[in-house]
């Protein structure tokens, strides 16, 4: 399964630095599959919302049960304000028990590298 185009929310400034972030979600079961995609709609309706978030992508292997997100946020500040509210704060805890061990990379990165590339996010998972 292919991943999904690069949806950009806000113009980025290509001299300035930014937050990104890759997360990797794999589920523990071919049967979280199902709250795992209902979790999913609601904090992609939060994105299109998010102060502070310029564009992300999401990647998906359900056979694998593996899925990743990939997204540039203007700040820290503005990732943890996004992960502490609803819906995903409440979605983060109900999808716990149905996940594997998660992993989380963030690096600055320019707006004139925007949008982000996944073979550069996935090497930095591998290499931190």
């Amino acid at each position: 399964m292919p991943a999904a185009p690069w949806k950009s929310l806000r113009a980025a400034d290509p001299t300035r630095e930014y937050l990104a972030l890759l997360s990797f979600l794999p589920l523990k079961g071919f049967w979280d599959l199902w709250p795992f995609a209902r979790g999913t709609l609601g904090v992609m309706k939060q994105l299109s919302a998010a102060p502070g978030l310029i564009g992300y992508t999401l990647l998906a292997r359900p056979f694998a049960k593996n899925f990743w997100t990939l997204s540039a946020w203007e700040d820290e500040a503005a990732l943890k304000a996004f992960v502490r509210h609803p819906p995903h704060v409440r979605i983060m805890v109900s999808l716990a028990p149905h996940m594997r061990q998660t992993k989380f990379v963030q690096w600055s990165v320019k707006g004139a590298e925007l949008p982000l590339r996944w073979d550069d996010a996935l090497r930095r998972a591998a290499h931190p």
